[in-house]
């Protein structure tokens, strides 16, 4: 905990681990962390509620606290007049998603911070986003508007509570209500053609600016193209792709990638790096490479990995959240370079080249600065050799400077999304420190993230686990143990996979509508209890979970999972139809039971051996729709969780794969080549 004696002012966040609500600790404003003390306090003193909502890395979090959160003048209105409370979304998914959809209601948009106003009773009257201090060209100011809304509420106290009675009658009604359809092969043709609509041709990515990276666009369109021969989906995720990482959007001298690009070129970013993105965007290019053996592809995952690894693992093996976008006050500051300092570090001559190599000018391409890219160069061989030299020569000169502020807490969602990455990158690039570090990751959750009767928890930070988990740490952990599954084999995986999947059912299934909730039965009930199946900035917790299911299904022979699977289909299928692009995680969940289903069984010969050439052979193939097992007679202990796969057989004591196709399964094989055969059928 800080000196307080070294501040002004400390409130009531001083004693959470949020790092987002402990920058407001010292803040003058009165605040409280949600929770019964904030809002028994607004009932006894009959005061509207002020909520804010944001994120550590959020950079109009930081504008607005320093605008108005640090301000006396603001403060005192706050204080007298309103019990203010603070939220960080990474940890309150549930609230945010709550308050964010009344946001959308009333403004017709949304976005952090994220400012609502309340009765007592936590229902919402008045919503916006980031607001200055002041009315500023055409903004609304929040000191007016809190004196405004003061002013109101002790005049028409009655109205404002009528108001907030019919905001929240109307939220329920949107969030609640879903029509049933089925959804067609002819839904996933639109899906493809809307996004074809808007693909950028000569920059990749869909839409114009700002551009965000949307992995999941790209699993749907490799899986397209899988299904359909549809040769344009392919074109699209390598042109994506490769303009990301040629962009400034990509962090060419440390790795990794920001947000998103706040112009069509992919140049210049929003800088906070993700631990979601890295891990999805790690999955999209291990995938793409999978499916082209474009070696660069391989590449860039690869330098995604070392990354996280240097810069976001914990040393017991959790994932660490997010990077800020600012250092000392200024956005991108930590990212950016001139002329000048190029040269100091590499010299005047290597430097002139890096920088005519990186857009490295005396102009900029950012606000006086520049912000290295190769959107109008491809290095060739020995250029690549060069500018690895140069690469760590400015790597080390950068370390010096101050960095961005690192979110060190550990969301069990986002590290579901790594240990998926980190399985992936182990099985498709033969690199067992990545299955190491997903592994240890899983090792973290279970230890610090877990309590003693096995109910996950969402967030770990300095010794404290908090908050009972939400559906997408569930989906996503749950995605991660399959893949450590099909990377390992080893049977205990696709055990926590399956225990874990049947506590999300038993907390998170709507009986009466299908789909999940977002929050747990056992959870904090709040004015509403939502379902979300939007494909976001990450997929939705009932689009992975729904794949998962499927997966898992025929993993296990457990069919009743596909039966749910079918039954989220129909529930969310209206809105799917309506939009299908919307939902391209969900479409690969579709796409997956409308396919032909193929599992492969590998038994392992005599003493376990033999084996390896056919993995080689299926690592090297993408096969989204194929799952995988390896059993071993020698043990037991996968028949706990697939009975089925002890009818399987080496032949001959040698190691052997049989395929199985629409129910129907070929003669076994022995033999490597011939295998290869078949899975190229």
């Amino acid at each position: 905990m800080q000196n307080e004696n070294q501040h002004k002012y400390t409130n009531k966040l001083i004693n959470e681990k949020s790092p987002y609500l402990l920058q407001h600790a010292h803040n003058p404003v009165d605040w409280y962390p949600w929770g019964g003390e904030a809002f028994s306090r607004a009932v006894a003193e009959d005061k509207p509620v002020f909520l804010s909502i944001g994120y550590s890395t959020c950079h109009w979090c930081h504008v607005m606290e320093r605008e108005s959160f640090e301000d006396e003048e603001v403060a005192e209105v706050l204080n007298k007049h309103f019990v203010s409370i603070k939220v960080d979304r990474e940890e309150r998914p549930d609230i945010d998603h709550i308050y964010m959809a009344v946001c959308q209601a009333i403004t017709g948009s949304g976005g952090w911070p994220l400012t609502i106003f309340l009765t007592p009773d936590k229902k919402p009257f008045y919503a916006g986003t980031y607001y200055p201090k002041q009315d500023r060209m055409g903004m609304q100011g929040l000191l007016p508007l809190l004196k405004r809304v003061a002013h109101v509420w002790n005049t028409d106290k009655d109205g404002m509570m009528h108001s907030g009675n019919r905001m929240t009658q109307l939220i329920r009604h949107e969030t609640g209500v879903y029509t049933e359809a089925e959804v067609s092969k002819d839904d996933l043709h639109k899906a493809f053609s809307s996004l074809k609509d808007d693909f950028d041709g000569i920059y990749g990515g869909f839409g114009r600016a700002p551009k965000f990276p949307t992995p999941h666009n790209l699993f749907f369109l490799l899986r397209y193209w899988r299904l359909a021969k549809e040769d344009f989906a392919l074109e699209m995720v390598e042109k994506t792709l490769d303009s990301m990482y040629r962009g400034g959007i990509y962090d060419h001298i440390g790795f990794g990638f920001s947000r998103y690009s706040t112009d069509r070129k992919w140049l210049v970013p929003h800088f906070e790096k993700m631990l979601y993105d890295n891990a999805l965007l790690a999955i999209a290019y291990l995938e793409a490479y999978q499916a082209t053996k474009n070696e660069r592809h391989a590449e860039v995952a690869r330098q995604i990995f070392t990354y996280i690894l240097r810069d976001m693992t914990a040393p017991e093996g959790g994932f660490y959240s997010a990077e800020d976008a600012d250092s000392e006050g200024v956005e991108g500051k930590f990212y950016v370079w001139t002329v000048h300092e190029v040269k100091r570090v590499l010299g005047d001559e290597a430097g002139e080249k890096y920088c005519k190599l990186f857009d490295i000018t005396h102009e900029g391409n950012f606000e006086g600065h520049s912000i290295p890219n190769l959107i109008n160069n491809t290095l060739s061989d020995s250029e690549k050799i060069f500018v690895e030299e140069c690469r760590l020569k400015l790597f080390d000169f950068r370390e010096k400077r101050v960095h961005p502020y690192k979110d060190d807490k550990i969301l069990t969602a986002w590290n579901g999304l790594m240990i998926a990455a980190m399985a992936i990158g182990g099985r498709i690039l033969d690199e067992e420190r990545y299955t190491s570090a997903a592994e240890k990751a899983v090792r973290f959750i279970e230890t610090n993230l877990m309590r003693n009767d096995g109910r996950l928890l969402a967030r770990y930070r300095d010794g404290e686990s908090n908050f009972p988990a939400y559906v997408d740490d569930y989906a996503f952990l749950i995605w991660g143990l399959i893949e450590l599954y099909e990377t390992t084999y080893s049977p205990e995986y696709l055990q926590k996979a399956v225990r874990l999947n049947r506590d999300l059912l038993k907390l998170f299934w709507d009986q009466a509508n299908g789909g999940l909730f977002i929050y747990g039965s056992d959870a904090e009930q709040l004015i509403l209890r939502p379902k979300e199946i939007y494909d976001g900035a990450t997929p939705s917790g009932n689009s992975v979970a729904a794949l998962n299911f499927l997966r898992l299904a025929r993993l296990t022979g457990d069919h009743e999972l596909e039966t749910i699977a079918q039954q989220q289909f129909k529930a969310f299928g209206g809105s799917i139809r309506r939009a299908p692009e919307s939902y391209s995680f969900f479409l690969t969940a579709i796409m997956f039971a409308q396919t032909a289903a193929r599992e492969i069984v590998l038994v392992s010969g005599k003493s376990g051996g033999g084996v390896d050439p056919m993995l080689d052979v299926i690592r090297g193939y993408f096969m989204p729709f194929t799952v995988t097992l390896l059993y071993s007679d020698i043990t037991d202990e996968l028949k706990t969780v697939v009975p089925f796969v002890e009818n399987y057989k080496a032949v001959d004591g040698k190691a052997t794969a049989y395929v199985c196709e629409n129910f129907g399964c070929r003669a076994p094989v022995t033999d490597s080549t011939q295998f290869r055969e078949i899975l190229q059928q």
